[in-house]
């Protein structure tokens, strides 16, 4: 601190000296853009590429042909559009699981079908071992 010898009350001066102030800001300033650009090195990963030319290979020889199973709004249950119940959907899909290869199964629900029956019908496939399922919807126009 500074003596003022030209003020007549003789006291301390009260100016901040910001020099130093402005010296510290100015090295944090390099120090954090010199650093920055190290922090964003991110995880390199090789994501797979789509296969563009699919088309053009051969294709594996047809499959069984896919199930589908309907539920409408009521709850009812079709396999292949003929009406079934529950307890012989069970069945059907515990034979069909069986298959090699196992066929999929397409779940087709009304669209005002509560989600508790698809997802008990869904449970039902899975229990008797159908591992592909599918869910069928109208896709929107745009």
């Amino acid at each position: 601190m500074g003596m003022s010898s030209g003020d007549s009350s003789g006291g301390a001066m009260a100016d901040i000296n910001v020099t130093p102030l402005v010296d510290v800001m100015l090295v944090l300033l390099i120090i954090f853009m010199v650093t920055t650009p190290l922090m964003n090195h991110k995880t390199q990963v090789e994501l797979p590429r789509a296969d563009l030319d699919a088309d053009k290979k051969e294709k594996p020889g047809p499959g069984p042909s896919p199930i589908t199973v309907s539920v409408t709004a009521d709850g009812d249950l079709f396999w292949n559009d003929q009406p079934i119940s529950k307890e012989l959907l069970e069945s059907q899909l515990s034979s069909a699981a069986q298959l090699q290869p196992q066929p999929k199964l397409n779940l087709r629900g009304d669209r005002t079908t509560k989600l508790s029956v698809i997802n008990e019908v869904t449970r039902i496939a899975q229990s008797q071992g159908m591992l592909d399922i599918g869910y069928v919807s109208i896709a929107e126009k745009h």
